[in-house]
């Protein structure tokens, strides 16, 4: 599986240079390339609790409907992050979007400081079958819960997607973590994440990342905005999982009802406290 890692530099409140940018990102794609990421909340940089309720727009908005246009275009998967506005609730959102439409929508369930009072976390994880690979979503400070991929695990995925918005000083927090929440869940693990600084101030990490089964470090990029080409083995999954699965092995499993949706997407509903 040949992915791309468009590891950018958005703007704050801005969607359309973000939209403008994440278009020309699509379209500059290898003839090969069958899925690109972009950085968490890509699309709209990250609002405050003032701007959230302009800037926000519903999934069959114009802006996610110009990616979807252009995944048709390119025949492309494409990974992208979104504040997204389900009448007049806000959650910060990551799709994956086919020419067939959104196969897959994840709303972030751990809200970092500056999330909260602007969005509401999810209440569900959620992995679905693309391109003959099971996969699942995760947003930046979710990799800082074991149990946000081993969720994802349970509902079968092999390719953890991570959208990133990772500032410093703590790019090596994320850096360790994407490495274990591969490892523990013999699962590949792709994170793209954001550079230079945002509107308040805050220097984002890069690191970009691709890490194999057995939590090795295939690729990290560096800080500067890039759009980098991986390539995966899939290969890995059956040597990472033949003389031991974790999942098989483990005493104890996360609670939450388990739901199958039309059209092969897996959820698993979080338990209210």
């Amino acid at each position: 599986m040949k992915v791309e890692l468009a590891q950018l530099a958005g703007r704050d409140n801005d969607t359309a240079y973000n939209l403008e940018r994440a278009l020309t990102a699509i379209a500059a794609c290898a003839a090969d390339t069958q899925l690109i990421m972009f950085p968490e909340g890509h699309l709209m940089g990250f609002p405050s609790a003032e701007t959230v309720a302009r800037i926000a727009e519903p999934l069959n908005g114009p802006s996610v409907s110009a990616v979807l246009a252009a995944a048709r275009e390119r025949n492309i998967g494409v990974v992208i992050g979104v504040a997204e506005n389900d009448n007049g609730r806000f959650y910060n959102t990551t799709l994956l979007i086919t020419p067939e439409g959104i196969a897959l929508k994840y709303r972030k369930t751990h809200l970092w400081a500056s999330d909260r009072g602007v969005f509401e976390p999810g209440d569900r994880y959620a992995t679905c079958e693309w391109n003959g690979v099971r996969v699942g979503l995760l947003i930046c400070y979710d990799i800082e819960f074991p149990e946000t991929a081993r969720a994802l695990a349970q509902l079968g995925a092999e390719l953890l997607i991570v959208t990133n918005g990772n500032m410093d000083p703590y790019g090596p927090t994320h850096r360790t973590a994407i490495m274990a929440r591969a490892q523990e869940n013999q699962a590949f693990a792709l994170m793209v994440n954001r550079v230079e600084a945002g509107d308040d101030a805050l220097v984002f990490a890069g690191g970009s990342a691709l890490v194999d089964p057995l939590g090795t470090l295939l690729f990290e990029a560096g800080r500067d905005e890039g759009q980098f080409a991986v390539e995966l083995d899939l290969n890995r999954l059956t040597a990472a999982r033949q003389d031991y699965r974790y999942l098989d092995d483990q005493r104890l499993r996360l609670p939450g009802e388990v739901v199958e949706q039309i059209g092969g997407v897996r959820e698993l509903l979080i338990p209210e406290r």
